[in-house]
């Protein structure tokens, strides 16, 4: 049987994945300067972004769009999480 692939650059990939990958790659600051959000501004943290991307989706586009494109830069795959 063939595997169907996605063509969704974010399947599979979760909202934690993605901003801790973003945070490992730019930092909190540089974050900031890219999606202009508080929870990357002030007392920034994995579990406020979270709570807050979550409920905004305007934000949440922004942010995965960001992924998306380091992603596609750096020339890998995003990291799936595997669960077992």
């Amino acid at each position: 049987m063939t595997e169907v692939k996605s063509k969704d650059p974010l399947q599979g990939v979760t909202l934690e994945r993605i901003i801790t990958d973003l945070h490992e790659n730019y930092g909190w600051e540089a974050l900031a300067e890219k999606v202009h959000v508080r929870c990357f501004e002030e007392n920034p943290s994995i579990m406020s972004s979270l709570k807050f991307l979550r409920r905004t989706p305007w934000a949440r586009t922004k942010v995965e769009r960001l992924y998306v494109q380091m992603v596609k830069r750096k020339g890998s795959k995003p990291v799936q999480n595997i669960e077992g």
